[in-house]
């Protein structure tokens, strides 16, 4: 495997009229079909007046354009998992699952393995993020599809406005109902839970979790400080390790459409 490669150059008079293709190829010393596929994958950047993602092949550059390529051969080469599917499309959002495995949006090497850039492909509309699931959290996310839908659903959200509900399987028995307030990068963090059922044998228990706030890692930190960590996490916990993956799914979102105004619920 290639060393990941990480390079940027600002373009000189030297550089005037080149095609991106070519001096990519001169950077790195690469093949041109590697650098095409890394293109088409979202690991070049082109700064111009802000920063974007360049996938066209033979654009011309211009004098002080700075060009990246963040090039790291074991993530081009992974595919993506299967299982991504639509629930609903309308005129200013979707609802997708997004299987373990999937990011929620890409990363300066790339973003084929993103549910952002595969609905943005799939459907041909354009896509604004509107909330995020780690990697390893399977799940139901909203997808905006022009400013006026992203500006409404932000707001949503921002105002706590959307319900958010987990299922998850935490290690060892948990309390019939809880809340877990620890606050979390010295920050509020609120997480509700209810216990749906208990495994004695595997002494698992089954949760369903609703945030109240929406910290990083929220739930998979809270359940590992009172000792009842996420099953199958990679980063929080002991004794609760599988080779599984993470036992966690974003399950419902419930909310009510800033445009209908009907209340919609998606599991």
């Amino acid at each position: 495997m290639t060393q990941p490669i990480k390079i940027s150059h600002q373009l000189t008079q030297e550089d005037q009229g080149v095609l991106a293709i070519d001096l990519l190829s001169r950077l790195t010393n690469l093949p041109k079909l590697r650098l095409k596929d890394a293109m088409s994958k979202g690991a070049v950047w082109l700064k111009r007046k802000k920063q974007l993602r360049l996938r066209r092949i033979k654009e011309p550059l211009k004098v002080g354009d700075v060009l990246s390529i963040y090039y790291d051969d074991s993530l081009l080469s992974l595919a993506l998992p299967e299982g991504i599917r639509c629930l609903e499309q309308n005129r200013f959002y979707s609802v997708w699952f997004k299987p373990a495995g999937v990011m929620s949006q890409g990363t300066q090497f790339g973003d084929h393995l993103s549910l952002l850039r595969y609905v943005e492909t799939t459907t041909q509309r354009p896509v604004f993020l509107i909330h995020r699931l780690d990697r390893e959290t399977q799940g139901l996310m909203l997808i905006a599809h022009q400013p006026k839908g992203a500006a409404a659903l932000t707001s949503l959200f921002t105002e706590h406005k959307i319900r958010k509900i987990y299922r998850a399987e935490v290690l060892g028995k948990v309390d019939s109902k809880g809340q877990i307030t620890f606050p979390l990068d010295e920050k509020p963090a609120c997480t509700l839970y209810e216990c749906i059922a208990y495994d004695a044998a595997l002494d698992i228990s089954h949760v369903k979790v609703e945030l109240q706030t929406g910290r990083t890692h929220q739930i998979r930190r809270h359940f590992d400080m009172i000792g009842h960590p996420v099953m199958g996490d990679p980063r929080y916990g002991k004794g609760n390790k599988n080779t599984e993956g993470l036992k966690l799914t974003a399950s419902e979102l419930v909310f009510t459409c800033p445009f209908t105004n009907e209340v919609k619920h998606y599991s």
